[in-house]
């Protein structure tokens, strides 16, 4: 039988001294001096020190991508105006999907009861006159408007990433809003949008402010301490006239600049967008705004009947929707450029991408001013044959999955009344009357990337091809 040896006092003084000291770190580590706890709260005191999601455990699941139940949109409404502008919001909204509300300046009537699932559900918004600050405040109605963020915050729904907050004629394209705020890190601050497209309203307001017909997005954390802090902001700046200036100073204070992003429009601009909407930044496609102070985006259909169409495009593909791809056909010296779903052009001549990206000046400032009048450069328009576009617009897509493709077509409206560009070869496209796009269905655009496309055409044949594809390598379009 085996026997133990005894522990000699030396060897035991050591063992307690080592057993003291390991104890006294870990206690070190787990309590602050300033308190007192009981055994009973060990486990707890260890997972506050040590959280389950710093340790490198095997079965951690991964984090969930943000996606559309996420999101939560906060929409400024008026019951003046809702009967109008309801298809607008109508042709985004996704009922039992999307979540949000319609904030109304007052309860709908009898007209528009039962409420549609089709549209938001609506809430009233609060009395602004009930605050304090209302004897101070310049525009009562801005102040309802920036208040809606509050509002919206204190529904008090589960689970929320972002909230993203417009006017009810604000069209959103949320499958590219969802993909655009995944990118983001929602635990963060983040104020997200973009300013105007005329010099003279930034100038105005600021030029780094989110201008709110177009849209914007606050994370989680940063609209919970907006919320907390609101109405104390009001009170500083009640002397300021519109919403999107209070809420620009409030988050300043938070110490919150924007993140711009081109895909939100706010669309200060009169009268035919074509020009803007056909040369669309590299950037996902996310809002639109002001449908009623430009004109119908397509010809021959009314407002609400032309954002329908396009979100036709969008929900077919909402990666490649506005987003303009470049090519040529030499043998006729033409240029192509396509804004996926919405149009196509032909140029009698080459010119460089740089040239056809940058928009025709089809429309015209908010403001009247001195220039420069936009936040981008434009081209002026002419009526030289070879830099006038023959201009088709989307008619139509159909979708293949046995061969992954979407097939869109643009058809010609009205001639261009101009003579051939003679100077690059006598290649007339007055003949052509529509042209057919192909493009991949299940292969997604990237965004800020591009395409690449090839033409088939033959002469005489009044309908022209364009397949998309890939660019090899170091591919140079010119």
């Amino acid at each position: 039988m085996s026997s133990t040896t005894p522990l000699s006092p030396e060897a035991l003084c050591k063992s307690i001294a080592f057993s003291i000291l390991f104890l006294l770190s870990f206690y070190i580590i787990l309590f602050d001096h300033d308190h007192h706890y009981q055994p009973s709260d060990l486990l707890e005191t260890f997972k506050q020190k040590f959280p389950s999601s710093s340790l490198p455990l095997a079965n951690n699941p991964p984090p969930i991508p943000t996606n559309l139940s996420h999101i939560v949109f906060g929409i400024v409404g008026s019951m003046n105006t809702w009967k109008h502008k309801k298809s607008y919001t109508q042709a985004w909204w996704r009922p039992n999907v999307t979540r949000g509300y319609l904030f109304l300046d007052r309860a709908p009537t009898q007209e528009f009861l039962p409420w549609p699932s089709s549209s938001p559900p609506f809430r009233v918004n609060e009395d602004v006159y009930d605050l304090r600050t209302h004897l101070k405040m310049s525009s009562p109605s801005q102040v309802r408007i920036v208040r809606t963020i509050t509002e919206t915050f204190k529904q008090g729904d589960e689970d929320v990433r972002w909230y993203v907050m417009a006017d009810d004629d604000t069209i959103l394209v949320i499958d590219n809003l969802v993909e655009v705020l995944a990118k983001y890190d929602h635990t963060k601050y983040f104020y997200i949008g973009s300013n105007s497209e005329c010099v003279k309203s930034n100038f105005d307001h600021s030029f780094e402010m989110a201008f709110g017909g177009a849209g914007y997005a606050l994370s989680y954390p940063l609209a919970a301490a907006l919320a907390s802090m609101l109405d104390s902001c009001l009170e500083r700046y009640a002397y300021l006239w519109t919403s999107d200036s209070i809420l620009y100073s409030c988050l300043s204070d938070l110490g919150v600049s924007l993140t711009h992003n081109k895909g939100f429009h706010q669309i200060d601009l009169r009268r035919d967008i074509s020009g803007l909407l056909s040369s669309h930044p590299q950037t996902p496609f996310l809002s639109l705004h002001h449908i009623d102070a430009i004109d119908p985006i397509f010809p021959n259909k009314n407002r609400s009947q032309s954002i329908n169409h396009l979100m036709k495009a969008s929900k077919a593909d909402h990666s490649r929707v506005l987003q303009q791809t470049i090519c040529y056909h030499k043998p006729t010296n033409w240029s192509f450029s396509i804004s996926w779903g919405y149009s196509a052009q032909i140029y009698e001549a080459i010119f460089p991408r740089s040239f056809l990206r940058t928009p025709l000046e089809t429309f015209r400032p908010w403001k009247n001013g001195r220039p420069p009048f936009y936040m981008f450069n434009v081209r002026w328009q002419s009526n030289n044959p070879c830099e006038v576009p023959h201009v088709f617009f989307f008619d139509s897509l159909e979708t293949s999955g046995e061969e992954d493709r979407i097939v869109t077509s643009y058809v010609r409206v009205a001639s261009r009344g101009l003579p051939l560009c003679s100077s690059t070869g006598n290649h007339s496209a007055d003949y052509i009357t529509k042209i057919l796009v192909f493009s991949p269905a299940k292969i997604p655009m990237q965004a800020g990337g591009g395409e690449c496309c090839d033409i088939v055409h033959r002469a005489e044949i009044n309908t022209t091809e364009v397949r998309y594809r890939d660019c090899v390598n170091q591919e140079i379009i010119a």
